[in-house]
């Protein structure tokens, strides 16, 4: 009975994470306004993984910058920036690595304080790059209040949701008359010949 029960919860949290995956793929879709597609991703990704706080940070030159939060003091979004050589965020991009503290994440050597974030005295901390064309375009941070151990799931997770949600910041880039125009047979084809 047991085991039925944790295959049942299994393919109920497998359901609600392709929900989340399928929302964000929508939005990639649709193309609204990255500001409004940021912010709700952080929200469902804290809602999702029961997280106190979620942070995306999008570079801007030599920084990163804090451009959607959740469960964070709203003002420091667009605020709050660092370079690359500071903090756990700053070497997750420069890395390109994955991190995930269970327990006193600010007590980690490469953790570095904000006075406008007091997100940064939670336990747990679970950090992914955003990934367009093979290019970090920021970070996106999960941190819970009290310690909690990362699975194998929620690191994929997280990863998956790096690379949505880097496509996701690079689609202003793409030209609108351009996308238009486009012939995407021969994009894809690269002139093969029949």
């Amino acid at each position: 009975m047991a085991k039925a029960r944790e295959l049942e919860a299994q393919v109920v949290r497998g359901e609600v994470q392709l929900r989340l995956f399928q929302k964000i793929s929508r939005m990639l879709a649709k193309g609204p306004a990255l500001r409004e597609a940021l912010d709700a991703v952080v929200g469902q990704v804290a809602e999702f993984l029961h997280a106190d706080s979620c942070l995306l940070y999008l570079l801007s030159g030599p920084e990163l910058v804090l451009c959607a939060a959740r469960g964070a003091n709203p003002a420091a979004v667009g605020e709050v920036r660092l370079r690359l050589n500071e903090g756990l965020t700053g070497w997750v991009a420069r890395e390109r690595r994955l991190v995930a503290i269970s327990r006193e994440a600010f007590q980690d050597p490469r953790f570095k304080y904000f006075r406008d974030l007091p997100e940064d005295r939670y336990e747990a901390f679970l950090s992914a790059p955003l990934i367009a064309r093979n290019r970090v375009v920021g970070v996106i941070n999960l941190q819970h209040k009290e310690p909690h151990s990362h699975t194998g799931d929620e690191l994929e997770m997280l990863t998956t949701i790096g690379e949505l949600a880097g496509a996701l910041a690079a689609q202003p880039l793409i030209d609108a008359a351009a996308f238009e125009k486009a012939d995407f047979a021969e994009l894809a084809l690269g002139g093969v010949r029949r």
